[in-house]
């Protein structure tokens, strides 16, 4: 089944920003866009080197008026290890959030029951809470940020411009397509 407009459930989260710990809620994503960046666990291989490239783009992401929330099912405190430990993760500003319990791995769609850990998925949401984009990856492929960059882009061009659609490839600036009534519906 598509997740494409489903609204994120209610949730309350710990998360690890700022050197601290801080609570993450439903509420904290309405009225703005917002990336979920899933990835399997703290202390990893693949992981680092993708939380370290969202690290080093999230100057932009923020100028575009998008969050990004890194998500695994490690607790908060394993978070601030791990920052603490790497420096890679020592880059991030961005909020890391903690799901022992795999509320938002379940809502999400991301759960892998038997490990308890979450694939690798992006998902952007927009200012109403619902997810207008998503992929989801094995856990040895990682991600790349400017292409995530470019996915809420459009996202956020379409929301703005209904009667409008991006062609593949597309960038700020570039050409959009206009589709006739006939094919709205064949979209």
């Amino acid at each position: 089944m598509s997740m494409i407009n489903k609204e994120v459930n209610e949730f309350k989260v710990q998360a690890y920003v700022d050197n601290g710990f801080k609570e993450v809620s439903k509420s904290d994503i309405l009225g703005k866009w917002s990336v979920f960046f899933f990835y399997p666990a703290d202390f990893t291989f693949v992981c680092p080197t993708e939380l370290e490239d969202l690290a080093n783009k999230y100057e932009e992401f923020k100028a575009a008026g998008c969050e990004i929330y890194s998500v695994s099912t490690d607790t908060h405190f394993v978070h601030k290890a791990w920052h603490d430990a790497s420096d890679r993760i020592k880059k991030i500003q961005y909020p890391m959030l903690a799901d022992p319990t795999h509320a938002l791995s379940k809502d999400f769609e991301v759960l892998i029951e038997e490990d308890g850990l979450a694939e690798r998925g992006s998902f952007i949401v927009n200012p109403e809470g619902k997810i207008v984009s998503y992929e989801v990856s094995a856990g040895n492929v990682g991600r790349n940020a400017d292409e995530l960059f470019r996915k809420l882009q459009a996202c956020q061009f379409v929301h703005e411009h209904g009667d409008e659609v991006c062609p593949a490839k597309w960038q700020p600036g570039a050409e959009t397509l206009k589709p006739s009534l006939d094919l709205v519906g064949m979209l």
